[in-house]
């Protein structure tokens, strides 16, 4: 599995579980790892640092969506799929050694596979305003 693939996977979960609202995470970590057949141990290391880091996180990376929307615009009016993608996102940016721009172009991509059409300006968006700041 190639870091891309570990990427979506990840999204796929984060994904999940913004629509499920589960309280045990790691229960459902290992759900998903059983259920998608995840054995690759980089691919399980990085899935479930992300889920745990984006939840650890969660009042600072909403934040981080929250200043850089449009006035006009609310969280909840964001697709699951989009805040899924800037969530992953935004964790990797402010609290992992990834280059953003390696970030915010997987990004796009994930939203051009899962989002509406115009989801990757959205993502896009977000994510270099993000950055510029």
């Amino acid at each position: 599995m190639n870091r891309t693939a570990i990427r979506e996977s990840a999204f796929k979960l984060i994904y999940s579980l913004e629509i499920q609202k589960q309280d045990n995470l790691k229960e459902q970590i290992d759900l998903y790892f059983e259920s998608e057949n995840i054995e690759n141990k980089d691919a399980r290391e990085y899935i479930q640092d992300a889920v745990l880091g984006i939840e650890e996180h969660r009042e600072e990376i909403l934040g981080f969506i929250e200043k850089n929307l449009k006035s006009d615009w609310k969280i909840d009016r964001i697709s699951k799929i989009d805040l899924s993608i800037l969530k992953l996102a935004i964790y990797e940016i402010q609290y992992k050694d990834i280059p953003f721009k390696v970030v915010i172009n997987e990004a796009v991509e994930l939203a051009k596979k899962y989002g509406e059409d115009s989801s990757k300006n959205f993502v896009n968006g977000i994510l270099a305003s993000i950055v510029n700041k």
